[in-house]
């Protein structure tokens, strides 16, 4: 239970939005803010479409190693303390959280390529990107 909520506060925290930073050229001063956030939004339907996620893929394996991680650990330590089992079982655990919760990070975040495809769709209805927030 105290992980899910782990998971969830994590979740809470990196979900916050983020997105193209504009340069406030020309083209934008035109049509205004409300305008280019409907285009951003626009570019982003395109880019979900057209470039593939691996998010889910890649908590997992970042889930698997931080548990084979912590088994090799914990094991370690419960072979010196006389217990290696439950070191092996707690390592694993802590291990495997600690993995989830980076991939859940990680996961959260735009790839490079989603970045790009969005960075060329604005720059092709006129936009000029000067960053990523």
């Amino acid at each position: 239970m105290k992980l899910i909520m782990l998971v969830i506060a994590i979740l809470s925290l990196t979900g916050c939005a983020t997105g193209p930073v504009l340069y406030p050229n020309a083209h934008l001063q035109m049509v205004g803010e409300v305008q280019a956030r409907k285009d951003i939004a626009e570019c982003e339907v395109l880019a979900d479409q057209y470039v593939k996620s691996d998010a889910g893929i890649a908590a997992a394996r970042s889930t698997a190693i931080g548990g084979a991680g912590g088994a090799v650990i914990g094991g370690a330590a419960g072979a010196v303390t006389g217990n290696l089992g439950r070191g092996i079982g707690v390592g694993a655990a802590a291990g495997a959280a600690t993995g989830l919760v980076h991939g859940i990070i990680r996961a959260s975040e735009p790839s490079p390529i989603f970045k790009n495809f969005m960075i060329r769709c604005l720059q092709e209805k006129g936009y000029d990107v000067i960053g990523w927030e």
